[in-house]
């Protein structure tokens, strides 16, 4: 009983967190909203080309460390189990 009692806690608790910030989102800034709309196409399309020139470094970065990291855990796991690890 006490068992289902803190899962049903711990579900309540995750709904809580997930619904709280919701009234959040609906925020604007309306400086940027009116200066984005008045703009003119030009503008626009150099909004976005900046949204993508600071979205894709980080990711292409994070990929990169993610790809050397499990290479190294593969190695260091072979090493440990005795595998060869020389390819000839």
């Amino acid at each position: 009983m006490k068992r289902w009692l803190a899962s049903a806690g711990l579900v309540f608790v995750a709904l809580l967190v997930l619904l709280a910030p919701l009234p959040g989102f609906a925020q604007n800034c309306a400086l940027c909203y009116t200066q984005a709309s008045s703009t003119g196409a030009r503008m626009i399309q150099a909004l976005r080309s900046g949204i993508l020139v600071l979205i894709i470094p980080p990711t292409l970065g994070s990929i990169g460390m993610i790809f050397i990291v499990r290479q190294k855990s593969t190695r260091y796991r072979k090493e440990q189990t005795g595998e060869n690890t020389q390819d000839w």
